[in-house]
Formats: structure tokens, C-alpha cells, sequence
């Protein structure tokens, strides 16, 4: 039988805990996980079963949500995050993470962070949940995939200003991000010869450069010097014409340049399935795409379908494993 998932709770002043609950009462046993964080903070309708270790979260899943409890020193209020409980919601991802590579869970689902209060109560050093794991894990360089049914989208760059893309957009950067992408694909998603399609950095890939040389200074010589045998590449295409559905049936991820170039074709396709995967770990990690939304904390109205979605997918890819 296959481990559970690992949720753990990220901000709970945030949508955290309400959208665990409800992907509780959704997934049931369907997608065993269980909660690692304070059981107070959960709603108090949801029925929980503190559990001593994963182990148990399997049998326990079907009546209540199994939480692994961890202590958080100070009260919570939805809306306004406490850097006093910052030490404990990195505690809760630290405990994920040794949980998973040790084989006691299947996969990391996390959800979201609220970084100004990590760097607050704990002095938090990393720019986001992505780059802590790669840390935990000791691995340099890792890859953020958004990812739905309809379209897998990687970034190259990621939370960066738009005037320091093409700097910090090298070809060593942009090799690396296509090899893990394709050792991902077909290790996580069971795609064993992946199509990868490249954007361009400028309006209509540089258009013979006149919009733009790095593609001809450098892009397009790299891709063409890649000669891979166990993957498929081909770009730089213009990103205006990357993301209808034709062009979609192409290939099996999009490589984009820049954040938003990657983000704004998966949200508008598909805003509320969307799941971010985090590539080049040693083990599988998901996440809900969207924030801790502190305006909505607390209400009983936030949507809990991309974390239904993450945790769905961390259990196909572990499968895939």
C-alpha cells in the first residue's frame, strides 16, 4: 500500500487549515494525507485524529483528519499571522521533508507560506517554500512546474524583476531548467520521451532580431547544441502562439522565460486546478497554486480545489515513482 501524503500547514492564519479540511471531507481514504500542524487551528466541526506517526493516518482517514501535531506557542486569528508561531510552521515543513525521504510518506504537499512572518519570527533566509526544500534536500538547483490537465508550464526564471531577466537568464540556466524538466517528466509523470517546447525571451521570439538578439545570439544556437537522445526540444517559439489548444497538443511541457510568462496561460486556463510541482528534489512536492489569502481566512468560503488537485497529483506522481 502506498504511504500517505505529508500536508504540512503552512500559515495558519491563512486559508491553510479551513481548504485541509475540506480536502479531508472530499478525498477521505480516497488519497490518504495527514496534517502536520496544530489541531486547533483546524475548523472546529472537522473531526481529528491525532496520530503518533504516518502510519496510522491510513486507517484514520476515512473517519477523521489524521493530524501529526506540532505545538505553535501563540494563539492564532485568522487574517493577521503571528511571528511568534514562524519557528513552528518551519518545523512542521522540516518534519515533512525528513518524513518523506525517509519512505514513512509518499510525497510533500505544502501549503501556503506567509514569508514576511517567517522572515519576522524566524529569520527566514530563503526567497520562498521552493528554495527552503532545495536546501532541506541539498540540492542547488531545483525547477517550479505549474501544472494541470491542460497545460505543464516551467519558468526559467521566477521571482525576479522583469529589468533582470535577460541577465539573469544564461545558458547554463536555461540547459539546466530543460534537463531536470525532462528527467522530471519522465520520472515523476511516466512520460518516457517528453516534448519540450521553448518561448522566446522577446515579442515573436526576437523576429530575426529585430525585436531581440538573444535568440539568435545565443537561445537558439544552445537548444540546437542539446542534441538529447531522451527528450524532444524545439524553440525558441514565439510565447503569443505557444498556448492555444493546436499548439498545446505539441508537446508536453512549455519552458517559458520569465514568471509571468509561464503563469498568466496556466491561470487563465485553468485557474483553480492548477497545482505547482517542484522539480529536481529527491522526492515528490506539491503545493496549491495560490497564496495564504488572509482577506478570506477564517470565512468558510475559500476554494480548496488546487489543494484537492496537489495532493491528487503528488499521489499519481509518488505512484509513478
Amino acid at each position: 500500500m502506498t504511504a500517505p501524503i505529508a500536508l504540512s500547514c503552512g500559515e495558519p492564519a491563512g486559508i491553510g487549515p479551513e481548504i485541509a479540511a475540506k480536502a479531508w471531507a472530499a478525498l477521505r481514504d480516497s488519497c490518504p494525507f495527514f496534517y502536520i500542524g496544530d489541531a486547533s487551528h483546524l475548523p472546529t466541526d472537522t473531526p481529528v485524529a491525532r496520530i503518533a506517526g504516518p502510519t496510522e493516518a491510513i486507517a484514520a482517514s476515512s473517519a477523521a483528519l489524521p493530524v501529526l501535531h506540532v505545538d505553535f506557542p501563540a494563539s492564532n486569528t485568522p487574517g493577521y499571522p503571528d511571528p511568534q508561531n514562524a519557528l513552528s510552521v518551519v518545523d512542521a515543513i522540516e518534519q515533512g521533508v525528513e518524513l518523506v525521504q525517509s519512505g514513512a510518506a509518499s510525497a510533500l504537499c505544502t501549503a501556503p507560506i506567509h514569508k514576511k512572518a517567517l522572515i519576522d519570527g524566524a529569520g527566514f533566509a530563503f526567497p520562498g517554500h521552493t528554495e527552503f526544500l532545495a536546501a532541506l534536500a541539498g540540492r542547488s538547483r531545483v525547477v517550479m512546474m505549474l501544472a494541470s490537465d491542460q497545460l505543464r508550464v516551467v519558468p526559467a526564471t521566477i521571482h525576479i524583476p522583469l529589468s533582470q531577466v535577460p541577465s539573469a537568464l544564461t545558458p547554463e540556466i536555461l540547459r539546466e531548467t530543460i534537463e531536470i524538466t525532462a528527467r522530471g517528466l519522465r520520472s515523476q509523470f511516466g512520460i518516457p520521451h517528453p516534448r519540450i517546447a521553448v518561448a522566446g525571451l522577446n515579442p515573436h521570439a526576437g523576429e530575426e532580431g529585430k525585436m531581440g538578439t538573444e535568440e539568435l545570439d545565443w537561445i537558439t544556437p544552445m537548444l540546437a547544441a542539446l542534441n538529447p537522445d531522451s527528450y524532444t526540444v524545439t524553440g525558441p517559439h514565439p510565447a503569443d502562439t505557444m498556448f492555444h489548444a493546436a499548439a498545446r497538443a505539441r508537446y508536453d511541457v512549455a519552458i517559458a522565460m520569465y514568471h509571468d510568462q509561464a503563469l498568466i496561460p496556466i491561470k487563465t486556463l485553468d485557474f483553480d486546478r492548477g497545482v505547482n510541482v517542484t522539480l529536481g528534489l529527491p522526492f515528490v512536492r506539491t503545493s496549491p497554486d495560490h497564496g495564504t489569502a488572509l482577506d478570506i481566512a477564517g470565512q468558510g468560503i475559500a476554494n480548496p480545489t488546487s489543494l484537492i488537485e496537489a495532493l491528487k497529483r503528488a499521489r499519481q506522481m509518488a505512484q509513478s515513482r
